[in-house]
C-alpha cells in the first residue's frame, strides 16, 4: 500500500510538471535572518543504506517549544512536526509520514517531555494532536496517539476540523486555543487542500502554515481558495507580531530559485525552514496581480496549480489512504 501510494504521488507530481502554464518569476530580493538557532537539519544521505542519523532530528527552540523532523532516508517527505507545550495542554501539529511502531512520534514525544517535565508533570497534561492538513505524510503516525490517556486526536478531515475548533463560517474568521499560559490562533487556509489550517503561537510569534506556505514547491488544488487564504494570512500578519512563518517541509535550495525534486533523499544545500512576513506579502502581491492559474517562482517558494488530471489523482490517493 505504501509503495502504491508513493507511485501515485510521483505520477501526480510528474503530471503537474508536464502541464503547460504561464510562468511568473520574481527574484528573491527579501533579506532575511532565520530566527532559529539551528542552521542545518539532517538532510538525508548519498547512501541511505549506510546512514546512521537518528529517526528524528529534534530542535529545542526554548523550554517549551520543539520542532521535530523525520529522517529523509526513512521518508523523502521529511515533514516537520511542531510541539508546543502549555501548562495544561500540549499541542502536536502533525504526526508525520511514518506508521511503523519503531518510528512512533508519540513515543518520541513521551520520552522527550518526560525528560523535560518529569513523568508526573507530563502525565498530568492533556495532549491535542491537530493536523495542518489531511495528506498522508502529516497523519500516518496518528494511531500511536489514539487510545493514549488524556490525548485527543482531531481527525484530518474537514468536518472534524470545523467541529472541533467551532468554525461556523469556514474559511472566514479565527478561533483561539488556550494551552495554559499559551494562546494560539487557528485560521482556515484551504487551497493546497480543503481542510488546511494555519496556527499562530503568541509565545514564539510563529505562524505555522503547514503545506500552505513553506520553502518548496506548493501544489494548489483550489486556486481561488488559495489566493484568499494567503490574503487572510497577510491581513493577519499586518495586525499581529510575526517573528517567522514556519512550514512543514524544505524543498528549495539556498540560492537560485531551484528546488529538490520529489523523491529526493539527499538535500545538502537546503534553504532555511522559516520564511518572513515580507515573503508572505510578496506572494500575496503576486497572487493579487495574477488572478488566473499560473506557475509562480519567487525564489523562496514555487506555486503550481493542479490541472484536472492532477486533481483526479489526488482524489484517488485520498481514497486509497482512507
Amino acid at each position: 500500500m505504501k509503495s502504491l501510494s508513493l507511485s501515485l504521488s510521483i505520477l501526480l507530481l510528474s503530471a503537474c510538471s508536464a502541464q503547460s502554464q504561464a510562468k511568473i518569476t520574481a527574484n528573491d530580493t527579501v533579506p532575511y535572518q532565520s530566527v532559529l538557532a539551528k542552521t542545518q537539519w539532517h538532510h538525508g544521505a548519498v547512501d541511505c543504506d549506510t546512514d546512521k542519523s537518528a529517526n528524528l532530528d529534534v530542535y529545542q527552540h526554548d523550554e517549551n517549544t520543539f520542532i521535530l523532523r523525520q529522517n529523509k532516508c526513512l521518508t523523502f517527505e521529511a515533514p516537520f512536526i511542531y510541539l508546543l507545550v502549555g501548562s495544561e495542554t500540549i499541542l502536536v501539529l502533525d504526526s508525520g509520514a511514518l506508521d511503523e511502531a519503531e518510528h512512533s512520534v508519540y513515543k518520541a514525544i513521551e520520552t522527550l517531555l518526560t525528560k523535560q517535565l518529569g513523568k508526573a508533570e507530563f502525565s498530568a497534561r492533556n495532549m491535542l494532536l491537530a493536523h495542518s492538513h489531511g495528506h498522508r505524510d502529516h497523519y500516518r503516525g496518528d494511531d500511536y496517539f489514539k487510545g493514549q490517556t488524556k490525548v485527543t486526536v482531531i481527525e484530518p478531515n474537514l468536518k472534524a476540523v470545523q467541529d472541533y475548533f467551532g468554525f461556523d463560517n469556514w474559511p472566514k474568521g479565527t478561533k483561539t486555543l488556550e494551552l495554559g499560559g499559551r494562546m494560539l490562533t487557528v485560521m482556515a487556509t484551504p487551497g493546497h487542500q480543503a481542510q488546511a489550517i494555519s496556527i499562530y503561537d503568541s509565545r514564539t510569534q510563529w505562524l505555522m502554515t503547514g503545506d500552505t506556505l513553506y520553502p518548496g514547491l506548493v501544489y494548489v488544488k483550489d486556486w481561488h481558495a488559495y489566493r484568499s487564504s494567503i490574503d487572510r494570512l497577510a491581513s493577519f500578519a499586518a495586525n499581529n507580531q510575526i517573528a517567522a512563518i514556519m512550514g512543514a517541509h524544505i524543498e528549495m535550495k539556498r540560492s537560485g530559485g531551484s528546488y529538490y525534486p520529489i523523491g529526493s533523499q539527499y538535500q545538502p544545500e537546503e534553504a532555511a525552514l522559516d520564511l518572513s512576513v515580507s515573503h508572505l506579502n510578496e506572494l500575496n502581491k503576486q497572487l493579487k496581480e495574477n488572478t488566473d492559474e499560473r506557475e509562480l517562482n519567487l525564489g523562496y517558494v514555487m506555486i503550481k496549480p493542479m490541472g484536472f488530471f492532477q486533481k483526479t489523482l489526488t482524489n484517488i490517493v485520498t481514497w486509497i489512504s482512507e
